[in-house]
């Protein structure tokens, strides 16, 4: 996906929606009820893009039994 037409805001708000949704699944025990690793590679791919923009956010803490 090319991101170079976004917003910083709109990079942010996608990313922290992600974020949220990851916290949720974690919260409720579940494995890859809303975040799946689709989203996790678009995750890594927005994150890409902040980071070359140099923008401030918080990480996504992905739960460990995401990578069995």
């Amino acid at each position: 996906m090319n991101f170079s037409d976004s917003s910083d805001e709109s990079l942010l708000a996608y990313h922290e929606s992600i974020r949220r949704q990851v916290v949720a699944d974690r919260q409720s025990g579940g494995r890859y009820r809303l975040a799946g690793a689709n989203v996790r590679d678009y995750a890594n791919r927005l994150e890409d893009e902040i980071d070359r923009r140099q923008l401030r956010f918080t990480r996504i803490e992905w739960p460990s039994f995401d990578s069995k």
